[in-house]
């Protein structure tokens, strides 16, 4: 299931993000040279400012946390971000996330992608939202075709991830797509 990051969360968040932190790596941009995002107060400071854009509406950071009755109820797993949302005649967001590395190749990020859009086309109000992906991150494109999103284009040299200018596939799916119907 998927939840709103809290300020309670940033123990357990920062845990997940160093225990991530190799698998991580190669789809993540690099920190300032002076900064190290899996310290206490870099999490504490992204979260606080995440609920901060959350209240303005420009930025849905969620956790993905184990569902059920297990005795791992609750912990959280992976996240889920609606980042740089932006209104006018576009109202559109960029889709961004990851799991961890031990709950991969399970469904559990497909099913928190349709959550998320569920609330992006619903709650948020949004017309489309967006993914950019590296053409060798084979498990990413697998799962925006399972929920729906239709490839758009190439970019290259898009983001800089680890270090280096990345090309991209670009992925979009509208409200009037949402939800796709039956494969």
């Amino acid at each position: 299931m998927l939840r709103a990051v809290t300020t309670e969360d940033v123990a357990e968040v920062t845990t997940l993000l160093r225990r991530n932190k190799t698998h991580l790596a190669p789809w993540t941009p690099l920190p300032a040279t002076d900064e190290d995002p899996t310290t206490l107060l870099s999490v504490a400071r992204a979260i606080t400012r995440q609920r901060q854009q959350w209240a303005e509406g420009s930025h849905f950071p969620f956790l993905i946390v184990e569902k059920g009755e297990s005795p791992d109820a609750g912990a959280i797993i992976g996240r889920i971000s609606l980042n740089a949302l932006v209104r006018g005649a576009f109202h559109n967001t960029y889709l961004g996330y990851w799991i961890d590395v031990n709950r991969q190749g399970q469904g559990l990020m497909t099913e928190g992608i349709r959550l998320a859009l569920g609330f992006a086309f619903g709650a948020a109000g949004l017309h489309r939202v967006q993914a950019a992906i590296m053409p060798r991150n084979q498990a990413s494109l697998r799962v925006v075709e399972k929920v729906g999103f239709r490839r758009e284009g190439f970019a290259q040299r898009y983001l800089q991830i680890a270090g280096k200018w990345e090309d991209h596939l670009l992925f979009a799916i509208t409200q009037e797509e949402w939800p796709p119907g039956p494969p």
